[in-house]
């Protein structure tokens, strides 16, 4: 199963794409990092967002998509932000038939860690590990895509391919 991570935001948005199967080592596909000027008129960064998003799924024919879920945060800007990009990346997702899946940071931790109170520091280094890379993916923002990723093939592969078998029948 191929899964594109999303670690959504509108300044750095990561995206990682991992091969794997549940209960077995995943492998790199790709990882990059979509960025936008701050200072950039909102739309035109979603609109970038959502147009390299699109040539990502497109490019790597991912089997499903999963996106961090916002949560509350004491910064409301940085909320805001985060939340309009996980749109775009549902909506990308969406818009080509694929399932999207949503985990919080703490779902994400302990899949790769086993802890969900792993810091960025743990998080960056067991992604390394099981992806087997010879350096650590940067920034953070890549890393934490790649994570998702992982997450999703270990704890929600068998139910995406179940879904994916569902749609498929029905329409």
């Amino acid at each position: 199963m191929r899964v594109l991570g999303v670690d959504p935001g509108l300044t750095r948005c990561g995206v990682g794409v991992v091969e794997g199967l549940p209960g077995r080592p995943c492998s790199l596909v790709d990882v990059t990092v979509i960025t936008s000027e701050p200072s950039s008129d909102l739309a035109e960064r979603l609109l970038n967002l959502d147009q390299c998003l699109a040539e990502l799924i497109a490019k790597h024919k991912p089997d499903s998509v999963a996106v961090e879920r916002v949560f509350s945060q004491h910064n409301v800007r940085s909320v805001m932000g985060t939340a309009q990009a996980s749109a775009v990346a549902i909506l990308a997702a969406a818009r080509v038939g694929l399932p999207v899946h949503t985990y919080t940071p703490s779902e994400v931790k302990a899949a790769v860690t086993g802890s969900g109170q792993a810091d960025k520091r743990q998080m960056t280094t067991m992604v390394t590990r099981l992806l087997r890379l010879d350096t650590p993916p940067r920034p953070a923002d890549a890393a934490d895509a790649l994570a998702l990723a992982i997450c999703h093939v270990w704890r929600g592969g068998t139910r995406a391919k179940m879904e994916q078998a569902w749609r498929r029948a029905v329409s």
